[in-house]
């Protein structure tokens, strides 16, 4: 293993988030890119644009073994993460890998074992942990009272080089699980409380995908506060762009909600940087006078530091790499992204069987 201050990296996956991972990398005077690994083409593109220096490889195995990195990044399909994870995390290395942990969750309890055992960091890319306005829409919907009624969902009218990889990532999950993990663990932060029962529903609006699975749903959550939260999300050229962009979050003192008043607008459903962008918040406290009139004004905040898409890979990163340099415990990090997992695949069983899940 290195011993130097530089962290060698293999990047394995090199399309959407691939790439914007690499690219934080190649800006980060810590890393040193051993390695690009995709099946297809996509790594030679990543290349290019990196200015053509790295080594390139076909087969993740040959790649760990010839590279010997400190640490690998993986942003490949998700029913490849749990083995791409073990085989890192055995060859001695630390892993950032995007979510979901696995496509199962025996399979992420497995990782989280492992990571355990081999003593090395496994950070999850929950994007949204690392936006300074999401991180502050959950502390302001901490301040509305409980119990929380939580309105989200994105809906995303894919077409072209999008919906090849909707279709190729709905080989092994649905969008309620590939997407819904990142606002169930938004919903947990919000509350502090733990889920009950799920109950989901889904539609299967496409020949394009396979026959047990589906390209719409939308989930529902009971926590033990009495909180209550809904996702939906929908994947393809057939979705509406009527209302795809919904963060909303009510309680008994008032509501927030994220304005994002050019992300959300038409046209934008398919945009990667439209997906965390919100813009500004809109807070209104429910204290009423005498006559049932509103006291305050709502509360206009409009989000300075508003980091795109890259910078907020660049900044996962940084974490990852605060994470290896600084011993930080990820205890609690990978119970979240498990905990998330359960509950969607949950909300997918609700789906398959119309039953309620209680958890």
């Amino acid at each position: 293993m290195n011993t130097s201050t530089t962290l060698r990296v293999l990047v394995v996956g090199c399309g959407n988030m691939g790439a914007s991972h690499a690219m934080a990398y190649h800006l980060m005077p810590e890393f040193d890119i051993c390695g690009l690994v995709s099946t297809g083409k996509s790594k030679h593109i990543l290349n290019e644009k990196l200015g053509g220096v790295y080594a390139l490889f076909d087969d993740y195995t040959t790649a760990l073994a010839q590279t010997k990195p400190d640490a690998v990044c993986i942003s490949t399909y998700p029913d490849t993460h749990e083995a791409y994870c073990i085989e890192a995390l055995e060859a001695g290395c630390h892993v950032f890998i995007e979510k979901p942990l696995s496509d199962t969750v025996a399979g992420a309890e497995k990782v989280v074992a492992v990571a355990k055992a081999q003593q090395k960091k496994v950070v999850v890319g929950y994007i949204l942990r690392h936006h300074p306005s999401w991180e502050k829409f959950v502390e302001i919907a901490q301040t509305l009272g409980k119990p929380l009624v939580m309105r989200m969902n994105l809906n995303q009218q894919s077409q072209g080089y999008m919906w090849d990889v909707h279709r190729n990532l709905m080989k092994s999950l649905s969008p309620i699980v590939d997407c819904g993990v990142h606002y169930i663990d938004v919903m947990c932060q919000m509350t502090r409380s733990k889920p009950t029962q799920v109950t989901a529903i889904g539609a299967r609006l496409t020949h394009d995908i396979p026959a047990d699975n589906y390209n719409y749903g939308q989930l529902q959550i009971r926590f033990e506060d009495g909180s209550v939260g809904w996702y939906e999300a929908g994947w393809g050229p057939m979705m509406s762009e009527t209302a795809f962009f919904v963060k909303d979050v009510i309680g008994p003192d008032g509501c927030v909600s994220i304005v994002a008043k050019n992300a959300g607008a038409g046209g934008q459903s398919d945009n990667v940087d439209a997906h965390t962008k919100t813009e500004s918040l809109r807070l209104h406290r429910a204290t009423i006078d005498e006559q049932n009139k509103f006291v305050h004004q709502d509360e206009w905040i409009d989000m300075l530091d508003e980091p795109n898409h890259q910078e907020l890979c660049n900044r996962e990163q940084r974490y990852f790499l605060k994470a290896i340099q600084e011993d930080l415990d990820l205890t609690d990090h990978l119970a979240d992204a498990v905990n998330s997992l359960k509950i969607a695949f949950a909300c997918d069983e609700s789906v398959r069987t119309g039953a309620v899940v209680r958890l």
